[in-house]
């Protein structure tokens, strides 16, 4: 019987052949292994991410919650006080008003990575603990009664200024532009971003001058610094805006807490939850949000704004402490309000129309 021929016996061709393919066939099996251990990189990345953002968020749900447990305390406090020593309980509620105010800023500064729920459930029991702490205060320190008492002859004193809020009085000045996505030090340009199909959690204005903002979509916080002379169309923000340093503006805004300090001459066309709060303002003037583009409703409904509160002209002033209407600010005569402003779409191309003004704007994307 014939025996069969040893490997040595093949063609020189056949056995380059295999090898050829050996080499192929463990490029292949190398290239799969690299593949595999990227997409394992890239997973152990996401947990991380992941993980960071999970334990940022249970950090601040506890600072939240021991605060709201501290002020919870405060407001049952008040009645042990009103029969105790009332003579405490201005400077006891205004302590509980900084409080309260302390726990909107750590919401604001904290609502770029906490999910969205978590920023509007968050702002609805600040809402809740603002009403609690009015009814206490219109309860246990009831207006005085009107009354006629006999008229005594006194020498008439000069009117005097009003008196600036004491000390214990909440200031939201010095709040911090954090680092995050906006448009700064622009002048005479129109500027236009859209937040639709993007995960922006804050935005930031500053050191704009004679130019127009349209900012179409819904972000989790907005801050302005240093406008003059400019237009700002925005759509609704799920947590705060906070606003410094702005004259001779206009202001379309949408949000769960609007607080400006330090404006002139400007106006605000405002959807709100809670009151606004101005403070070191004069010559302001307030009127209800007025902007419309497509899919809007969509945009106020995610962050919860879809009805509207009325609070627009519910303006707190903490720089005046009179029972009478405020002089830094006062409701816009209907005659003299913008009307409704209609931001079209504009997809990828340059026109812009807003109303029946026709505009070419110079950026689209932020920094």
């Amino acid at each position: 019987m014939e025996e069969e021929r040893p490997d040595s016996d093949l063609p020189t061709e056949t056995l380059n052949l295999d090898a050829d393919l050996q080499k192929k066939h463990q490029a292949m099996l190398d290239r799969l292994s690299n593949r595999h251990q990227a997409r394992l990189d890239n997973s152990l990345a996401r947990r991380s991410d992941s993980t960071n953002a999970s334990e940022s968020t249970s950090s601040f749900l506890s600072r939240f919650a021991d605060s709201k447990q501290s002020i919870d305390s405060q407001l049952a406090d008040s009645r042990l006080i009103a029969q105790s020593d009332p003579s405490r309980l201005k400077s006891h509620f205004s302590n509980i008003s900084s409080s309260i105010s302390d726990l909107e800023k750590l919401v604001a500064e904290n609502s770029y990575f906490l999910p969205s729920y978590e920023v509007r459930s968050s702002f609805n029991t600040i809402s809740d603990l603002k009403q609690n702490l009015e009814i206490l205060n219109s309860e246990l320190i009831p207006k005085k009664k009107f009354s006629f008492k006999n008229k005594v002859t006194t020498q008439k004193e000069p009117p005097k200024e009003p008196e600036p809020v004491n000390s214990d009085t909440v200031s939201i000045s010095n709040f911090k532009i954090p680092n995050s996505p906006g448009f700064r030090n622009k002048t005479n340009e129109t500027l236009v971003k859209k937040f639709k199909g993007t995960e922006i959690g804050e935005f930031t204005l500053s050191d704009l001058e004679s130019s127009e903002v349209r900012l179409i979509g819904s972000c989790n916080a907005v801050f302005i610094n240093r406008l003059k002379n400019c237009k700002v169309y925005l759509g609704p923000v799920i947590g705060s805006i906070l606003i410094e340093e702005v004259e001779d503006c206009i202001f379309v805004l949408a949000s769960h807490q609007i607080r400006i300090h330090l404006a002139k001459r400007c106006d605000f066309y405002l959807r709100v939850r809670s009151r606004p709060i101005i403070e070191d303002s004069n010559d302001v003037r307030f009127a209800p949000y007025c902007l419309d583009y497509e899919g809007i409703e969509m945009d106020l409904e995610k962050a919860g704004l879809s009805k509207e509160t009325g609070n627009w002209g519910n303006v707190d002033d903490f720089k005046w402490l009179r029972a009478v209407q405020s002089p830094n600010w006062c409701v816009l005569p209907e005659n003299e309000r913008v009307g409704k402003v209609l931001v079209e779409d504009f997809g990828g191309g340059n026109e812009v129309s807003i109303g029946r003004t026709w505009r070419w704007h110079s950026k689209v994307n932020g920094d």
